[in-house]
């Protein structure tokens, strides 16, 4: 199972968001089938951009507090401010909502206008022992 991260900037459009997301998924070697969330900072998620892609893709947003974002071990970036932890939005949103263990299938793609941004992170899976 995938998460998509993304980051933007406050002119970001649906359509920077879908094409960044599918470079993000490209790269990752996966097809959106597998992926199970959007994920961003949760002083972001009501973006009209977000919502609609969220709704084509009829998947749920997940809103990640500043906290765990600041946690992530996500690249670093000179043009995310310190509040979101100076390092990727993208990698760092995907990272915390997919969970602990949680590794980048996808690192930052950034999107043809500069506006936006995504990361593919993959759950994961639990393992029983026999």
């Amino acid at each position: 199972m995938l998460i998509a991260g993304f980051g933007w900037r406050q002119q970001a459009s649906a359509q920077a968001l879908r094409q960044v997301l599918a470079a993000a998924l490209e790269a990752a070697g996966q097809g959106g089938a597998a992926l199970r969330a959007l994920a961003c900072a949760a002083d972001k998620r009501d973006h009209p951009a977000l919502q609609q892609l969220a709704l084509e893709l009829a998947l749920p947003v997940r809103a990640v507090p500043l906290d765990l974002l600041q946690s992530q071990a996500a690249q670093p970036s000179d043009r995310v401010p310190a509040r979101y932890g100076a390092h990727s939005l993208a990698e760092a949103a995907a990272l915390a909502a997919a969970g602990p263990g949680a590794v980048l299938a996808a690192r930052r793609h950034i999107s043809a206008d500069g506006s936006a941004t995504a990361a593919i992170a993959l759950v994961p899976t639990e393992t029983s022992t026999p």
